[in-house]
């Protein structure tokens, strides 16, 4: 029974990690394809000033996901980073990278400084979602399992790179979303059009990458495939598939609050999806969640540590995005971010 309770928690720290971390992965996406310097100049400037405040705080909860992993299911956690340890390294150096990139752009005083941790900040943004969603891809087709020696396949068969190529285009999704709110928080509506179009591209490709992808688990991880066509994962899909209806008919007009509320459903509705869709196991079809459980007394321990977190940690998180949505950390004064004269219709 705790086992089962933890998985959940273990779920939902995913969900929370693909949701919040995954707003600031889209954001560097749309770094990367912003342009030009010129061109490029105003969103990456919205981009600076909406992550600032909150993207380090967001990787709290892959530090929850990685410590619930290695102490309530540490078979799992032995498995998974024993034979995809590969793509896992290099989400992992993305992660510094883009962290490193991100940090020293701003204060760079060159200009090709400011290229290069730019483009170090864009291009890890890019690769490390894809990675750990590779990486999923080979947990979800049960190419991995106890004893499972590292190879290619378990991670660059057609389900990891399409649960890879989902990760980026869902992040992307988050980032245009979360960014066309901000430009309408920071009075700058050319800016709220110039991503809500974005919003929309990103949509498309999750709606298209999720049909393909359920049409190739069929064959490749017909353990997940027939879990998300009945119960609970299927009632998931359904919530993703009207979220997304809902995302796109909220693009139609002004960004605001429950656009992302929308985009945020969409992505955590398919992750939870993916989550019900392999009961009863961690890894289908070799490991099931008894199997992979740690000792009684250490998920009684974890599920203490859980609830504490609970109490502590998520209203301090909340209260902070609270604080960073209602513009009471950071007040934007950039005259880049208005529209002055010709000289910035280049995006």
């Amino acid at each position: 029974m705790m086992a089962d309770v933890i998985a959940v928690v273990l779920l939902l720290a995913v969900v929370a990690y693909a949701c919040a971390g995954g707003t600031d992965y889209g954001a560097g996406f749309w770094d990367l394809t912003a342009g030009g310097a010129e061109r490029g100049k105003r969103p990456r400037r919205l981009i600076d000033h909406a992550m600032a405040p909150v993207w380090e705080v967001n990787n709290v909860w892959l530090v929850f996901v990685l410590v619930i992993m290695w102490t309530g299911f540490p078979v799992l956690f032995q498995t998974v980073f024993s034979a995809m340890w590969l793509p896992l390294a290099l989400a992992a150096v993305g992660m510094v990278l883009r962290g490193a990139g991100f940090a020293l752009r701003k204060p760079a005083r060159r200009l090709a400084g400011r290229r290069l941790y730019g483009a170090v900040f864009a291009v890890s943004s890019l690769l490390t979602p894809f990675f750990l969603g590779a990486a999923a891809g080979g947990i979800a087709s049960g190419r991995v399992a106890p004893g499972t020696p590292a190879a290619d396949d378990a991670w660059s068969n057609p389900t990891s790179v399409l649960f890879g190529l989902l990760a980026v285009a869902a992040t992307a999704l988050l980032g245009a979303v979360f960014l066309a709110a901000d430009a309408r928080r920071f009075d700058a509506p050319e800016l709220d059009g110039y991503f809500r179009k974005r919003a929309f591209g990103a949509l498309a490709a999750v709606a298209v990458l999720a049909v393909i992808t359920l049409f190739v688990t069929h064959g490749d991880a017909p353990h997940v495939w027939r879990g998300l066509t009945h119960g609970a994962g299927l009632a998931f899909v359904i919530v993703a598939v009207v979220a997304t209806l809902a995302t796109g008919g909220l693009l139609l007009r002004a960004s605001g609050s429950w656009s992302r509320v929308a985009a945020v459903t969409v992505v955590g509705s398919a992750v939870i999806a993916w989550g019900m869709a392999q009961r009863p196991y961690l890894i289908p079809t070799s490991l099931t969640v008894a199997e992979g459980a740690g000792a009684g007394s250490t998920l009684r321990w974890l599920g203490v540590v859980t609830l504490v977190a609970v109490l502590l940690v998520f209203p301090a998180v909340a209260f902070l995005y609270w604080l960073d949505t209602h513009g009471e950390l950071e007040s934007l004064a950039d005259a880049d971010l208005r529209r002055r004269g010709t000289g910035d219709h280049g995006w």
